[in-house]
């Protein structure tokens, strides 16, 4: 009975199911068509409308070509109208042409017939010339060949007085402005500058306390002097001056150190050979000191820096080398100083001038030693030390022994002479200051044309009277300048010597 009553329950689901499935696809069906319809309107609508917006289009296109068309016929006809106006301008200015090239046609046939007067007239004149030229010749008695010798001759001598004129103005105007800027710098540098001389000497004086001590400075047979010169290398000179002895020799340290020597001799009173060997033995150990301390100082003074230590012991020997009564250790220092005031005001650089100016005169520390120019024996020693080339080009080329590569050597140079030159910075003996007053005037006499010689201001001017009819304007300029030239090429002097050459011609006439 049970199971009944599940199949009919089944059979009820199954028809229920079945109706509404149906029900279910009928629905959808309906739906779906409804749908369609629907779309296929929408799609009929949006086709129409597009057909129009097309036929609108097409409108607005076919008058916006239209206006286009228009707008181009009208610029077309404006070109039209610009072209046509400028044919016109063209065509005016083609007949303009025309006639302008007629007229110069014309101008040039009347040009060309007057060039042939005139090539005909020149003809005239030539054989004209050529006959009046033979006249000349006939009357002066003198080809064309000669007369024009004789013209430029007399043509040469104008020539050459002007130029001689010429020459001196430029001359004297260039040295009037180099003498105005260079005193202004030399002028500087030596009121920023000063130091101390000595008289040149080879000898040293030592005083005694008194004529006793001359006798125990011999010694017994002579044999305290003996030992004394022996151990320092210098002479000793015992004579009549009173209460004193000079110490002779050409080596100034060898004469420092004997004058050391001797004057602790004679205080402590003990004068005998092995005394006096102790004591010269002392004395070159602090002559030795104080080179060392001078070429210290040398360097401060100067502001040089890094230095070997044997160029400053170099400095330090100058302090006993003197030329023409300078002291050469207070001339390196000062030449330092002046080089480094004209590198400042001419630009050059400063330091390469300070060290090389400090250092030009080294050589003479050594130059009873070794053979050769003292700037050329500095200039080894600096080389050997490790000093620029530069440096050593100035050292060597300050007396011109080599050729000078630099501006700064130049300025070596000038210091040095300023230094030298000076007033009251060397002193001469009078033989030194006889012969070089000779060789002057030995060196102006040998010139052809010089009638007299005379050396003035010490030697620092030498005039020379030339014979006017042997000597003109421009050779007596010329002759200035080689005798300058030879003086520097043979003599050895200090400062500068001015060379005058003085050519006159008298007209004299006697009233009776």
């Amino acid at each position: 009975m049970e199971g009944y009553i599940i199949l009919g329950f089944v059979v009820d689901a199954l028809i229920f199911v079945t109706i509404g499935a149906a029900a279910g696809y009928y629905y959808h069906q309906n739906f779906a068509e409804k749908t369609l319809k629907s779309a296929e309107l929408r799609a009929q609508d949006i086709i129409a409308q597009a057909e129009a917006k097309q036929k609108e289009m097409e409108v607005q296109s076919k008058e916006e070509i239209l206006s286009l068309r228009n707008e181009a016929e009208k610029k077309f006809a404006i070109k039209r109208q610009e072209l046509e106006r400028q044919d016109e301008r063209f065509q005016t200015r083609q007949e303009t042409l025309e006639k302008r090239i007629e007229a110069f046609e014309k101008k040039e046939r009347t040009l060309n017939k007057r060039q042939s007067l005139v090539d005909k007239r020149a003809n005239e004149l030539e054989k004209i010339a050529e006959t009046k030229m033979a006249e000349l010749e006939r009357v002066a008695n003198m080809s064309q060949a000669e007369a024009k010798d004789e013209l430029l001759k007399l043509v040469e001598d104008d020539a050459r007085q002007d130029m001689a004129r010429v020459i001196r103005q430029v001359e004297a105007d260039i040295k009037e402005e180099a003498d105005h800027k260079a005193r202004g710098i030399i002028t500087i540098a030596m009121q920023r500058i000063a130091s101390e001389q000595v008289a040149e000497t080879t000898a040293s004086a030592v005083e005694l306390p008194s004529e006793e001590m001359k006798g125990r400075i011999i010694g017994r047979q002579g044999r305290n002097i003996r030992a004394f010169e022996l151990a320092t290398g210098v002479d000793v000179i015992v004579d009549d001056t009173p209460e004193a002895i000079i110490l002779t020799g050409f080596d100034p340290i060898r004469r420092e150190v004997a004058r050391l020597a001797m004057s602790r001799l004679i205080t402590d009173g003990r004068i005998h050979p092995a005394r006096i060997e102790k004591l010269v033995k002392k004395a070159r150990e602090e002559v030795a000191r104080i080179i060392v301390e001078e070429g210290d100082r040398a360097v401060f003074e100067a502001g040089v820096t890094r230095l070997h230590p044997e160029l400053k012991k170099l400095l330090g020997r100058l302090k006993y080398r003197t030329s023409y009564g300078q002291n050469q250790h207070a001339h390196a220092v000062e030449a330092s100083r002046l080089a480094v005031i004209i590198a400042n005001e001419v630009g050059a650089d400063v330091e390469l001038c300070r060290e090389a100016a400090l250092l030009h005169d080294i050589g003479k520390a050594i130059d009873h030693e070794m053979e050769g120019p003292h700037a050329i024996i500095g200039a080894e020693m600096a080389k050997r030390y490790g000093c620029s080339p530069q440096v050593v080009n100035c050292i060597a080329s300050h007396h011109h022994e080599v050729e000078q590569e630099s501006l700064e050597a130049v300025i070596v140079e000038i210091a040095d002479a300023i230094s030298g030159a000076r007033p009251g910075a060397r002193r001469e003996s009078l033989e030194n200051y006889v012969k070089r007053i000779k060789a002057l005037e030995d060196i102006a006499n040998s010139f052809e044309g010089v009638e007299e010689t005379f050396a003035i201001q010490a030697g620092r001017e030498i005039r020379i009277i030339v014979n006017p009819t042997a000597v003109d304007d421009y050779q007596a300029l010329k002759m200035s300048k080689d005798i300058a030239r030879r003086i520097e090429e043979n003599l050895q002097y200090p400062g500068q010597i001015k060379v005058t050459v003085i050519r006159e011609t008298r007209a004299v006439d006697i009233a009776k």
